[in-house]
């Protein structure tokens, strides 16, 4: 059983200390893919040398809506070009999120779509982060894709099922982490059986976010399977059946990274 965690942060403190020890039991857990979200474009350059430097892992670039005032705004372009490094594999994540307020509503929705022309440029994936913002992230997605079209995914769902419905109308995948495994998550459980099969994804979004029976400790990439098993029983499948068709999703939309060898 071969998975990919296609959202981590390698870079984060509490993983940083133990890599070795993090990459390890990732593989131990059949873990043949990993995806470290850069959060911070200005920090990009230490979140390419952790993809350069170990086989299995990859990356993104982007500004989370959380650190939009933080950096300067970089233009479309400029994340098009710096996605060009070969271990990069999309775009992001970036979004909005009205939970925190931390950048002004205007200047989070602003570098959001600088993203989303970004992605267009680079051909790359948009990995999409949303939180308390359903409505103006389904108006901004569909104005965006009535522009163009570009590959996207909404990263760590805990949004309403209108959402779901309205992203996937529009072709965008959909992943899920350890919050489904969570006992207060039966909302979220039932959005996961409706979203098809095809355009399902997972993640850890670690070190955040531990699924059960982990909860309360640091996330690590190994425990996707968790979060794979919970889903499965969702989806009425075995983790086997599900693990093979999240791996080919993930495969299909990170379509820059070659494919796993047999």
């Amino acid at each position: 059983m071969k998975l990919i965690d296609t959202h981590c942060h390698l870079d984060f403190d509490e993983l940083v200390r133990d890599r070795d020890g993090v990459l390890a039991r990732a593989k131990a857990a059949g873990v043949a893919r990993m995806i470290t979200i850069c959060t911070e474009i200005e920090k990009f350059p230490a979140i390419a040398a952790i993809a350069e430097g170990v086989d299995e892992v990859f990356c993104s670039v982007g500004t989370h809506p959380n650190h939009a005032q933080d950096e300067r705004e970089f233009l479309a372009q400029e994340i098009a070009e710096l996605a060009r490094h070969p271990k990069c594999v999309a775009i992001g994540e970036a979004g909005l999120d009205y939970h925190y307020k931390r950048a002004p509503r205007d200047m989070a929705q602003r570098v959001f779509r600088a993203h989303v022309e970004a992605a267009r440029i680079s051909k790359l994936p948009l990995v999409i982060h949303s939180r308390d913002s359903d409505a103006d992230m389904a108006d901004i997605l569909e104005k965006e894709f009535s522009k163009a079209p570009f590959k996207a995914l909404l990263h760590c769902f805990t949004s309403s099922r209108e959402l779901a419905e309205r992203a996937l109308a529009l072709g965008l995948y959909i992943s899920f982490s350890g919050v489904v495994t969570f006992k207060s998550a039966a909302e979220l459980r039932e959005t996961a059986a409706f979203v098809p099969l095809d355009r399902m994804l997972i993640e850890t979004d670690a070190p955040f976010l531990a699924p059960v029976p982990h909860r309360g400790k640091t996330n690590e990439p190994a425990y996707v399977a968790d979060t794979l098993r919970v889903l499965a029983e969702v989806k009425g499948m075995t983790p086997e059946a599900l693990a093979e068709i999240t791996t080919a999703n993930a495969l299909k939309l990170f379509d820059k990274m070659p494919a796993l060898s047999a």
